[in-house]
């Protein structure tokens, strides 16, 4: 009996390590098994926004990579002065992460 207790904590235990690095509330809202949400992050001086820059960082379990700034999403529209900054994050049962940076500009 105390061996399985004892295997059910190491468990959970690794399982929230494991779910530690993919995690995220960027938002709003928070669930166990599916976050998915949009919305602002600021607004600049710009007075249009003909223009739309993306960029991301993603994490799956225990690795995570990318460049989710404001600069590498206005580098990859080729935006120069900001009208404003959307995100977007989704998280699957704290398996994988993704968050995105959206720059709109001229």
């Amino acid at each position: 009996m105390a061996k399985g207790v004892s295997l059910l904590l190491l468990s959970v235990f690794c399982a929230a390590l494991l779910a530690g690095c993919t995690t995220m509330s960027n938002g709003p809202v928070s669930a166990l098994i599916v976050t998915d949400q949009r919305g602002p992050v600021a607004m600049g001086a710009a007075a249009g926004q003909s223009k739309v820059g993306r960029s991301e960082a993603w994490g799956i379990l225990i690795f995570a990579t990318g460049d989710a700034s404001i600069s590498a999403a206005m580098k990859a529209g080729g935006i120069t002065r900001v009208h404003h900054v959307d995100s977007e994050s989704l998280t699957i049962l704290g398996i994988y992460a993704k968050y995105t940076t959206i720059v709109y500009g001229e």
